[in-house]
């Protein structure tokens, strides 16, 4: 990874840019994504220097259009003399053929009418009939007569499998790559790339082999994109995966996710009961009551699609129970079952008395989605003269390996579409048209990433939003709540840095967290995290005795911020010390006390400064919620020192002074209530502490300035904090 600010470039936008913007991208979205496309190029190793690699990372939602970016990337490598794309797309098959088919249509590689601008090896390996064609286009790229407009470029899709990466290095050994510029765009990065055996000391093989294939091109930029970032930002810096530079895509209007299905209103969620939920414990014998109301609501909408788009388009249902596919039979069995149950049924009289029940069951459904769909939602009786084509029109299908291979999915041969699956669905698998999910599963170990990887409900739906429908379980509904706020923080930070063009390592690993979450797979992370919240804390460093240049800053930034107050002596007993008398400062605007105090102290232990991160970062988000936040502020014994004892760590035996008097009970601190009682409850208060340190009765250090903060309940915030990397 480079250690310098990024080299920025000027891409031109030419032909295939161009071209691929007016086929291939919405209008509206256009501008938005050939400025992002143009953002990630500049960053690029230039494409006229001999050597060079740099690492970019491209951070979108999930399910927002990241391969629309990647492919205009692609388009604009083109327009700008790269000479080879590769873009390292899915871990299984049907992952593969579908990202290698999109890329083929959208730039339009079977398209006789255009120029053959590309040439396209999927999977190649130096036994194929590969490196002869690949060797003429290099040809063509460095014969002065040849024009540019006749110039192609290799594109590679290559599975992300160590075999395959394996075979493609060979390729890549086997040709004359001085001075060709190569774009290397690695979908889905946060998954199967990253070394998971980094704690051992070791390489995992598919690490192994992009490291092999990276250190085969001389000039080359990988480009890793994801939804998920948070493995590749907290893996080690020194590491060539560790991205150096970052861009945050924006989504169109169109598109819908967390900030939309889980806002307060919830209006899309629906919640599954406890005793629904198939556990170890809680063996289901039948179909749950919520499964059986959602299917109602998915076919109401494919009725509704019916009338509204023909059979154009898609409206599907994802049916996610468990990682297990034993779960996925029974459950693909139930909704199998009822769907041709329910379909007998409307075939029969409308006097038969099983249909007007099962009618009256769709109404009920009807009455429901009427408070999302509102006046657009076409009368009951008209989409049930429906029903009968809504059902021939919808296939139920079970999508997972257990025959060896996942099956794909023909979207163009049905309109409607009943999915039932697990992992094969989770990450990458595009669900068109996806109206109703039901997903019964919990969040398992609890990594983050993973959980947000599974909402394949999120895209640009906007247009039948009110059709949309997405069953949880309780603890997997908390992860995808407090996810928002942890994706929407991360976001902005990276944003920060995107803006003023910082490299990212010099980034702080620190972002909010729900505890209960974790941020990704431990087995990728050199580096350990803390996780915590403050809550009616007290939060002070433990670690006092700092090395000498620490001290005198420190004392510099105490010593500017005291001026900057006008004191006046606190409220208390007559009795008390002159110790237990100190002055204060009320209704202080914490944003300067943020800013000019506690952000410029200098904490030196591990612990101490990653539970202080915790604290900036809490506060930080407390001043963005509301800039005119207050605080009090104590100069604890008026700034005379008092005298600490601290271990051979330099760790202090006990900051705080205790009530006076301490016996009887009843008297407890009658005189003195004790340090950690001189606050304001439900107030950010900061004591400022003045002491010398001893050890053994001997004075190490003194005028050490020491800062302890109260964070009050209602500031709480859960954050993750990763140990500083050295």
């Amino acid at each position: 990874m480079a250690d310098m600010d990024p080299v920025v470039i000027e891409p031109i936008v030419g032909p295939e840019t161009l071209d691929f913007l007016e086929h291939s991208v919405p209008e509206p979205a256009r501008d938005a994504v050939r400025e992002s496309a143009i953002n990630v190029l500049s960053k690029a190793i230039p494409p006229s220097s001999e050597t060079g690699d740099e690492t970019g990372l491209v951070v979108g939602y999930v399910q927002s259009g990241k391969t629309m970016s990647f492919e205009t990337v692609a388009a604009l490598a083109r327009d700008n003399a790269f000479q080879i794309v590769v873009v390292v797309t899915g871990t299984s098959n049907p992952l593969f053929e579908q990202s290698t088919g999109r890329l083929r249509v959208d730039l339009r590689l079977e398209d006789s009418r255009r120029e053959r601008r590309w040439i396209h090896f999927p999977n190649p390996s130096s036994e194929d009939a590969t490196l002869q064609p690949m060797r003429d286009v290099l040809v063509e790229w460095r014969d002065a007569g040849t024009p540019d407009h006749l110039k192609r470029t290799i594109l590679i899709t290559v599975l992300k499998n160590h075999t395959r990466l394996r075979k493609l290095t060979q390729v890549f050994n086997a040709l004359d790559l001085h001075r060709v510029p190569v774009l290397v765009i690695d979908d889905e990065a946060d998954q199967a790339s990253l070394n998971t055996e980094v704690a051992q000391g070791q390489e995992s093989t598919t690490y192994r082999r992009l490291m092999a294939l990276r250190q085969s091109l001389p000039n080359h930029t990988f480009l890793q994109y994801t939804a998920t970032p948070q493995a590749p930002l907290l893996i080690n810096i020194i590491d060539s995966l560790s991205p150096n530079f970052v861009q945050v895509l924006e989504p169109g209007e169109d598109y819908v996710g967390g900030r939309t299905f889980f806002d307060d209103a919830q209006a899309h969620i629906r919640l599954i009961p406890p005793n629904e939920v198939p556990t170890n414990n809680n063996s289901l014998t039948e179909p749950p009551a919520t499964l059986l109301e959602a299917l109602r609501v998915f076919m109401l909408g494919v009725a509704a699609g019916l009338r509204e788009s023909g059979n154009r388009g898609n409206r599907s249902m994802l049916v996610h129970p468990s990682h297990l596919t034993v779960q996925h039979q029974e459950f693909y069995g139930w909704v199998r079952d009822v769907f041709d149950e329910w379909k007998r049924i409307l075939n029969l009289p409308d006097s038969d008395a099983d249909k007007q029940d099962l009618l009256e069951d769709f109404r009920q459904a009807h009455h429901e989605l009427a408070d999302t769909v509102g006046a657009a939602l076409p009368e009951f009786d008209e989409l049930s003269a429906r029903f009968k084509s809504a059902f021939l029109n919808t296939r139920v299908l079970e999508v997972n390996a257990r025959g060896g291979r996942t099956p794909q999915v023909d979207w163009r041969s049905m309109y409607g579409w009943i999915v039932v699956g697990g992992a094969a669905m989770d990450r990458g698998f595009t669900v068109e048209g996806l109206t109703v999910t039901y997903m019964p599963r919990g969040v398992g170990v609890g990594n983050a990433d993973t959980v947000q990887q599974r909402a394949r409900f999120f895209g640009y739906k906007r247009g039948y939003l009110g059709y949309c429908r997405v069953y949880l379980e309780q603890g997997t509904l908390a992860a995808f709540q407090n996810y928002v706020t942890h994706e929407e923080d991360i976001r902005a930070q990276l944003l920060e840095f995107q803006t003023n063009g910082r490299p990212l390592n010099q980034w702080k690993r620190a972002f909010l967290l729900d505890g209960r979450l974790r941020p990704c797979r431990n087995n990728v992370l050199q580096f350990d995290y803390m996780q915590g919240r403050f809550s009616d804390d007290w939060v002070n460093p433990r670690v006092l005795l700092t090395p000498d240049a620490v001290l005198i800053a420190n004392r510099q930034v105490v010593g500017d911020f005291i001026n900057t107050l006008n004191w006046a002596d606190d409220q208390g007993h007559e009795d008390r010390t002159d110790l237990q008398r100190h002055q204060v400062c009320s209704d202080v605007p914490l944003l300067p006390v943020f800013e000019q105090l506690l952000s410029n102290m200098r904490i030196t232990g591990t612990t101490d400064s990653q539970r202080n991160t915790g604290l900036l970062l809490q506060l930080q988000k407390a001043l963005e919620a509301d800039a005119h936040e207050t605080c009090t502020v104590y100069r604890i014994s008026g700034g005379r020192r008092r005298r600490r004892s601290v271990d051979e760590t330099g760790e202090v035996t006990n900051l705080y002074q205790g009530a006076n008097p301490v016996y009887p009970k009843e008297q407890r601190g009658r005189i003195y209530p004790g340090d950690q009682a001189i606050k304001t409850d439900d107030v950010v208060t900061i004591q400022i502490h003045t002491l010398d340190l001893m050890r053994n009765d001997d004075l190490i250090a003194e005028n050490v300035p020491v800062i302890a903060v109260w964070v009050p309940a209602r500031l709480e915030r859960a954050w993750l904090v990763q140990q500083p990397q050295t």
